[in-house]
């Protein structure tokens, strides 16, 4: 394959990327507290040919002379768009919503047999039991949420459950009502370190040089920015994808134009006598 062909194959691989980042995104526009993505590029080597004995507008010339044949371009860089999305109101008593952007809810999540304390901005929580007698609060995948003093784990047989502004689980047992446990929530100095780990989780990043003392920050209950009975929405904007989405598209088919263009004027070079 000619250098042309090779550019261009190689763009297209890492347009491939970009268009399933947008799909994953179009995929989880519903998903409360999702953050979407976005994908940056940046050109690999180039090369610099001179082929030129006397290059024009040599006097003041402030570009290298001849041309520049690069190599195509690479996905240097996801960011993440942390900016809060709309909180719409549900009525649930286990739903809340976080409405400060640095604050993120804590859960535990067990892979090889380790257990990893990670980040999510979704609210959506439910009971689920661990035995006859308790209940455990958890997210939609099932994995325990962090309290004060770990996952946060209910004796069974209460008449109603609430999540107050502060974070603090309420339980009303035979008309009386008690704080029984509190939701662990963190402020994150710097949310961009964070990296996505999957089921809508981040966490903190390994072998990075970070201190995760300086990075996050336990939270007392008056500092917690809550909303009972609501959920952050996606803040996936989808006139935004669809707007990448035709575009990385058109880039992806001029690529391979480009190759199919170049292949036919290879055949021809060849059927020269």
């Amino acid at each position: 394959m000619s250098r042309v062909g090779y550019q261009a194959s190689v763009t297209m691989g890492q347009l491939q990327k970009k268009l399933d980042l947008i799909g994953h995104n179009m995929a989880n526009a519903n998903t409360s507290g999702y953050k979407s993505r976005q994908a940056d590029f940046s050109s690999l080597l180039f090369q610099q040919i001179d082929n030129l004995n006397s290059p024009a507008n040599a006097q003041g010339r402030l570009t290298p002379d001849g041309i520049r044949i690069g190599s195509g371009a690479a996905l240097g860089h996801t960011n993440t768009n942390l900016q809060v999305g709309n909180v719409q109101t549900t009525g649930r008593a286990l739903d809340v919503a976080l409405l400060d952007e640095s604050q993120w809810f804590q859960v535990n999540v067990t892979e090889g047999g380790a257990t990893e304390t990670r980040f999510t901005r979704s609210g959506a929580f439910y009971l689920s039991p661990i035995n006859d007698t308790h209940v455990m609060l958890t997210n939609q995948d099932g994995q325990p949420l962090v309290g004060e003093n770990g996952p946060i784990v209910l004796a069974d047989g209460f008449d109603s459950i609430e999540i107050t502004s502060t974070g603090q689980i309420q339980v009303t047992r035979n008309g009386q009502r008690q704080v029984e446990d509190q939701l662990s929530i963190v402020s994150i100095t710097n949310p961009r370190l964070l990296e996505a780990s999957g089921d809508n989780n981040f966490r903190l990043p390994d072998n990075a040089g970070i201190n995760p003392a300086a990075i996050v920050q336990n939270l007392n209950p008056g500092e917690v920015q809550l909303k009972s009975g609501a959920l952050e929405s996606s803040n996936v904007d989808l006139a935004n994808q669809m707007t990448e989405l035709m575009t990385t598209q058109r880039a992806y088919q001029m690529n391979a134009r480009s190759i199919s263009m170049n292949d036919q004027m290879m055949g021809l070079v060849n059927q020269l006598r």
